[in-house]
């Protein structure tokens, strides 16, 4: 069999992500500017997302799909780190334009719903619910992505000594649902820096107002720098308490 490329293996990760932001995104967008759905909706259109992102991209790339996710697997020695910028780089991209084709998709309704731009960035990145504080948003960034990793790994290494692995991306998929109706509401639950950062650099660019990015709130920073650190703490976690077996040799 042909080897991959990295170049194929970036592209793999940048429409796996892609997805999720296409049905992330989209979710959001029904909910406010048709009042259609609800918060169950987005919490498993968020799922669907991921479940269809993974499908999309696991056989090419292996589905990270999440910058902290790869920055944790180099950390633990379970991804080869020259990999790793092309996989962060195709994973930006597919956030920055699964946001491009929802606002592009929904933009007549934009228009007459929120003109200015002014209201609505929080379809496409998460917000804190307590305003006014930082460190509550990025609390909760921190201890749901280490779930999020911890949980990732769990199914991971369940399934692959199982017979059906490819159950593995139906449960990441419902890893994220859960995880989202039980700790969604303090800020988002984004534990993805291409889920978060690129669609908020998009909107910017585009002139969305109050974004978390150009505001001068920082916002943008519980997301970005609390999927990082609890992505890390996850993965460290799950290594020296689970005690898994010796992985393989890392390919090349």
């Amino acid at each position: 069999m042909q080897k991959r490329t990295i170049y194929q293996e970036a592209t793999a990760e940048m429409m796996g992500t892609l997805f999720i932001l296409l049905f992330g995104c989209g979710v959001n967008a029904m909910n406010t500017l048709f009042n259609l759905g609800g918060y169950v909706n987005i919490a498993f259109s968020w799922g669907i997302g991921v479940f269809l992102g993974i499908l999309v991209s696991a056989r090419i790339s292996g589905a990270h799909l999440n910058p902290a996710i790869t920055i944790a697997l180099v950390l633990i020695k379970r991804f080869p780190p020259h990999k790793a910028p092309w996989y962060i780089l195709g994973q930006m991209v597919g956030g920055f334009l699964g946001a491009a084709i929802v606002y592009f998709f929904y933009h007549a309704k934009f228009m007459q719903i929120d003109p200015t731009l002014a209201h609505t960035a929080a379809i496409f990145t998460t917000f804190p619910a307590m305003t006014g504080t930082f460190l509550p948003g990025f609390y909760a960034e921190i201890i749901a992505t280490a779930i999020l990793m911890f949980g990732v790994l769990s199914i991971i290494d369940h399934f692959a000594c199982s017979k059906a692995p490819y159950l593995s991306s139906f449960a990441i998929g419902l890893l994220i649902v859960g995880i989202g109706m039980a700790f969604g509401g303090m800020h988002g639950y984004a534990m993805n820096i291409a889920r978060d950062l690129s669609p908020r650099i998009f909107i910017s660019l585009v002139g969305f107002k109050n974004t978390g990015l150009t505001d001068g709130s920082g916002i943008w920073a519980a997301s970005v720098f609390g999927s990082l650190i609890g992505a890390v703490v996850g993965a460290f976690l799950y290594e020296w308490m689970i005690h898994r077996k010796p992985s393989p040799q890392l390919e090349n």
